[in-house]
């Protein structure tokens, strides 16, 4: 039985994996360990309280001390890393926390693992997951093919950069000092508990609000898009089967232009108000409570700086190795992903009045980025 680690827990993929660890694990120790910056949500993990396998900490993964205590106080054996600061548009305004938090943090790890599990521990058996993103490989041409575990890193933004530096960090433990890493490199997820700062969220909420739906530049930059429930089950394979040292890319094979998603995103929202005319009392503001189509709102905006123009992922390997395939077919994915945010009002709610969320919007706009 592993004892887990979790840090960034309380962030988006974060949650929905430990919910799923728990409900498909029971009896297994999982410890959550997240410093609650804004996209951490503490509501996010309500109801696992009961649960005697499940603990909560509040701290940052920057403080060796509480790392190494943790490790030893609850005799965990793995780490699952998802604690990052992740959003490419903030890391355009301010690089530095990206830096510190995602190489400097990601460092801050692995030294209270090495001092844990390899010096005291004299080489106890363990494992340490690192989850990264497929940013760190550049950008694609349309007729270039998909991301592979050997594609060079040619990471564009500074988000892209930092995550690109932790995870030659993390492997520099395995082949240096013999630490037992897997890491991973995943398309773009989207779920429940999405914070609504990336597109599909915010188009949700925006939608629900009767905001503009931003898209950049043409709107034709492409995504492989991941439903994080297929993400964190992949996630879960490569612990119980993936081999240490190796790099193992998760992706849906679901290619879609930002264009398609937001279009996509309204006729779910126009039907999901068609089927249920009690919603039209809940969101007044939205279009079709309002008789209008939801694609009135689509509004183009300056590109992003140094936008990638397409991602794409190539997951035979964990297909092949591993016998891992996503399961949920994008428009099925994206139904329960406005489910979930039609269900849960009060949630995205409480984030949009947080006055930080506030001004991060109206900068964004302001500047013609958002």
């Amino acid at each position: 039985m592993a004892r887990l680690l979790v840090t960034g827990g309380a962030g988006f993929i974060g949650v929905n994996f430990v919910r799923g660890w728990l409900r498909r694990h029971p009896g297994e120790r999982c410890v959550v360990l997240d410093a609650l910056t804004y996209a951490g949500r503490r509501e996010s993990l309500e109801g696992l309280e009961s649960d005697a396998a499940f603990r909560f900490v509040e701290g940052d993964i920057r403080d060796r001390g509480t790392v190494e205590g943790l490790l030893r106080e609850e005799r965990l054996d793995t780490i699952v890393h998802f604690a990052a600061e992740s959003h490419v548009d903030r890391s355009i305004a301010g690089p530095e926390a990206f830096v510190d938090v995602n190489v400097r943090g990601t460092q801050s790890l692995l030294e209270g693992a090495r001092a844990v599990w390899l010096l005291d521990g004299e080489g106890m058996p363990h494992r340490f997951h690192h989850v990264s993103t497929d940013e760190v490989y550049g950008s694609l041409g349309p007729e270039d093919p998909a991301f592979t575990e050997a594609t060079p890193y040619a990471p564009t933004s500074p988000y892209a950069a930092s995550k690109a530096a932790a995870d030659h960090l993390v492997r520099s433990y395995h082949h240096t000092f013999g630490l037992a890493v897997t890491l991973s490199n995943c398309s773009n997820n989207y779920g429940p508990f999405h914070f609504p700062e990336k597109l599909i969220p915010l188009c949700i909420v925006n939608l629900l609000e009767g905001q503009p739906l931003p898209i950049y530049g043409d709107g034709r930059n492409v995504r492989d898009w991941l439903y994080v429930d297929d993400h964190c089950l992949g996630l879960e394979r490569i612990l119980e089967r993936g081999r240490p040292g190796e790099t193992y890319n998760v992706g849906g094979r679901c290619e879609r232009t930002n264009l398609e998603v937001v279009t996509t995103l309204c006729r779910l929202v126009d039907e999901v108000f068609a089927g249920e005319p009690r919603l039209r009392g809940r969101f007044p503001k939205a279009p079709p409570a309002r008789g209008q189509m939801s694609e009135s709102l689509v509004h183009f905006v300056k590109d992003r700086a140094g936008h990638d123009r397409r991602y794409a992922i190539d997951p035979s390997k964990i297909e092949e190795d591993l016998d891992f395939r996503a399961a949920t077919g994008f428009d099925a994915g994206l139904a329960a992903t406005v489910r979930w945010f039609v269900d849960h009002e009060a949630w995205w709610r409480a984030i949009l009045e947080g006055g930080a969320y506030r001004d991060w919007i109206r900068r964004q706009y302001a500047s013609g980025e958002a």
